[in-house]
């Protein structure tokens, strides 16, 4: 993938204010947003789309966001997508078990917009083509 291909991302969180938020920031950057309010929606949608990039929250309905980060890497279509965890649980052992379960970026809300807008950009530039 180049570039200045259109990049998908899906964005997980139960909060419709940060989905909201979250989907304007990367439309504004030139992203193709998909947004799922629940964890079950959020598997299912990333089996099914693929997309480059999944910024999942961790207490969702149906299904949490380590139960769909674990599903996510057990599986060989989408094992290898970049994820970020966008969370409220910030406590130490949230953030090692977070990492253990494979995530590639943990930023923990209150979060800086900006940090995580640079994160995914520097996703974007070192992404492998897939």
């Amino acid at each position: 993938m180049t570039q200045s291909t259109v990049r998908r991302v899906l964005v997980a969180d139960d909060d419709p204010d940060i989905l909201d938020l979250l989907t304007l920031n990367l439309e504004c950057h030139g992203y193709q947003v998909h947004a799922a309010a629940d964890g079950e929606q959020a598997r299912e949608m990333a089996m099914r789309m693929l997309p480059d990039l999944v910024v999942l929250d961790v207490m969702m309905p149906k299904m949490d966001g380590l139960e769909v980060l674990a599903a996510l890497k057990a599986h060989p279509e989408t094992r290898d997508i970049p994820v970020v965890m966008l969370t409220a649980k910030a406590s130490d052992s949230d953030v090692w078990q977070g990492w253990q379960a494979g995530a590639d970026y943990y930023i923990t809300k209150p979060f800086d917009l900006d940090e995580l807008m640079r994160f995914i950009g520097y996703l974007q530039v070192n992404a492998p083509v897939r």
